[in-house]
């Protein structure tokens, strides 16, 4: 039997977030591969064998993902949000790379999903409405001057910028770093959105500005949205403000 391995998104959380085909994917699977809480959201079957691994062994999960396609078993490993957005893809593709021939013969997909930075901007408004990017403020595989020098190009360039994994019990303070970096570059009236957990029954969302911003608490399941000069909120009668980037940026 010819083997296959697909990479697959499981959206921000909520089961009816996943795309069709996501969920058609997963079904069809002889074989699920996964950090532990993103194994949970699924109900597999009877028939079907599941390999839970710890949120670190990235490559590891990825190898073993790919050697069971080569003894012919339909693979999915899956991935919160997006897996091309700091998720599985990339480590499989790296684990492709260095790996013996046979795995450059397999059949590999990726299947997209809705990423978090998405399910935020949905909930919040329109915040990513012009050119934006996404920082992911983790130290594991990077330094932090080299996350430091992203963000300071990324505020001089104007972006609205989104930023992943903004904090853990590990490192607590690398958002607070941020917004102090930042507001060298932005003034203190600048919009900052925090979406923690969103689709999920603790979904918690916060509309604040950057003068303000390190008061608020983040952890690994909270998305970070800074706004660019041009985002603007529209105050509302009862709820959190809408919070939007006009598509047309005039340049002074």
């Amino acid at each position: 039997m010819k083997g296959s391995l697909t990479i697959v998104g499981l959206g921000p959380g909520p089961k009816d977030w996943m795309t069709g085909a996501a969920t058609a994917t997963v079904d069809a699977a002889t074989d699920i591969l996964g950090y532990e809480a993103y194994v949970r959201r699924l109900v597999p079957g009877s028939d079907q064998s599941v390999h839970i691994f710890d949120n670190r062994e990235e490559l590891h999960r990825a190898r073993r993902a790919l050697e069971l396609a080569v003894e012919g078993r339909r693979v999915a490993l899956v991935s919160g949000g997006d897996p091309g957005v700091f998720g599985m893809a990339a480590a499989v593709f790296e684990a492709v790379e260095t790996g013996p021939p046979a795995w450059r013969a397999l059949d590999i997909r990726v299947e997209p999903g809705v990423t978090g930075m998405l399910a935020a901007a949905a909930r919040l408004g329109a915040p990513l409405g012009h050119d934006f990017c996404a920082i992911s403020l983790s130290d594991n595989l990077k330094p932090w001057t080299l996350i430091e020098r992203r963000l300071q190009l990324a505020a001089e360039a104007d972006f609205v910028i989104a930023l992943y994994n903004p904090a853990s019990k590990a490192r607590p303070d690398q958002i607070v770093r941020a917004f102090q970096l930042l507001r060298h570059y932005r003034p203190d009236t600048t919009p900052v959105m925090l979406a923690r957990a969103v689709g999920r029954p603790d979904e918690d969302i916060t509309v604040t500005t950057l003068g303000a911003a390190g008061s608020h608490v983040a952890d690994m399941r909270t998305l970070v949205i800074i706004g660019s000069s041009a985002t603007s909120m529209i105050p509302r009668p009862d709820g959190r403000p809408w919070v939007y980037t006009p598509r047309s940026v005039e340049v002074s």
